[in-house]
């Protein structure tokens, strides 16, 4: 139980700093991982950017000091870090659907958002399946771009999923798949059902509020990598959870679910910590038709 431990520690450190400026380095160091991978592990868990639980909290104690009269809005922006009253007034009015001159009144609607602590819930007996897999080093190459991790999109304000519509629809998806040699299932030992294409992402350091993002192939001899992006993957032992197995058989699958499931039941239970280092997402479709996701970790013991 050491992971809810160091998240509930994490946690601890955030609140007791909520009038203070918030290292996210120094939350990182509390939950042993890096500030990646808390941010992530957080909104998995969470399904709430650890950015917008920090908002969320200051402004529910600001609701709470507003009705204390002697405090003015100017003191009141300023202690929970805003630069000044307009600021203030802007985040406020968003979350709580008025002004905090209006929020003085007496019943006034207000939303209050309480302290969060990690805790393993049981949900039954539905297993969870995943399998372990030991790499040699080895490389993919593809279409990379740095992400802020808020908002998944990058400096130009595309998202993730509208970049891989882009492609789709600009013929770059395609011309991707192509490159790849024919026999790169087989060179790099994956299943036949798995696609050409896939996504890698958190491969290298960034920056504590962006991530590389890279959608490409495995390279294999006689692939065509020129004008792509090549990326070494250390030898690494991953554990690796697929969709197929998760979801209720109708091909549907739901990532999102899966990613709360792996953070929130098989983590914290599980002797392994998931490393840095990059993260793929695979995409296959079943001898039944079913198209599905494999979520590749990269773990240590």
């Amino acid at each position: 139980m050491e992971w809810l431990e160091r998240m509930n520690r994490a946690i601890s450190y955030i609140e007791d700093n909520l009038e203070q400026d918030i290292d996210y380095d120094q939350i990182a160091k509390i939950a042993l991982c890096s500030v990646y991978q808390f941010q992530r592990m957080f909104s998995f868990v969470l399904d709430v950017p650890l950015s917008e639980y920090i908002r969320r909290r200051r402004l529910t104690l600001a609701a709470f000091d507003l009705k204390d009269r002697k405090n003015t809005v100017m003191d009141i922006a300023l202690k929970y870090r805003y630069e000044s009253p307009e600021a203030f007034s802007r985040a406020f009015h968003n979350l709580h659907g008025m002004t905090p001159t209006l929020a003085r009144n007496a019943g006034s609607e207000l939303r209050a958002y309480p302290r969060i602590s990690f805790q393993i819930i049981l949900k039954g007996v539905t297993g969870m399946n995943y399998r372990m897999e030991k790499r040699d080093a080895f490389q993919v190459y593809g279409l990379e771009d740095i992400y802020h991790y808020d908002t998944i999109a990058n400096e130009a304000g595309v998202t993730i999923p509208e970049v891989w519509q882009n492609i789709c629809k600009n013929g770059e998806f395609e011309r991707l798949a192509q490159s790849v040699s024919g026999a790169w299932r087989d060179e790099g030992n994956f299943s036949k059902e798995l696609g050409a294409v896939f996504a890698f992402d958190a491969y290298t350091f960034t920056s504590n509020t962006t991530f590389p993002y890279l959608i490409g192939c495995y390279r294999a001899p006689g692939s065509q990598v020129n004008g792509y992006t090549v990326v070494d993957v250390p030898a690494s032992t991953w554990a690796v959870f697929s969709t197929l197995h998760d979801g209720n058989g109708s091909g549907k699958y739901d990532l999102q679910s899966l990613k709360n499931r792996i953070f929130s039941e098989w983590l914290p239970t599980s002797t392994y910590t998931i490393l840095d280092g990059g993260n793929f997402e695979m995409y296959g479709t079943s001898a039944d038709g079913y198209e599905y996701c494999e979520l590749w970790y990269r773990v240590g013991e």
